[in-house]
């Protein structure tokens, strides 16, 4: 019996659960660089560079995300 066929009914499943919780801890992760940075506890150059890397990556996801999603172009600022 798998572990799916165990659930009952529409039960969330406690792995996608996690990984959501994890998802938002990251978001949570990244907000606290940057305020470190902004009140210069730190420097991004005191990161590894392989988290420097995931950070920019996301941080670029993100952007590319935004851009998606803005259906109306504004440019005049003015709504």
């Amino acid at each position: 019996m798998t572990d799916e066929s165990k659930r009952v009914g529409n039960e969330p499943d406690p792995k996608d659960d996690l990984s959501k919780m994890d998802a938002e801890f990251i978001r949570v992760l990244e907000d606290l660089i940057d305020v470190l940075v902004a009140k210069g506890v730190i420097n991004l150059t005191d990161l590894p560079p392989q988290a420097l890397a995931k950070l920019n990556q996301r941080r670029s996801a993100r952007r590319r995300l935004r851009g998606a999603l803005d259906l109306i172009q504004d440019d005049d600022g003015v709504i």
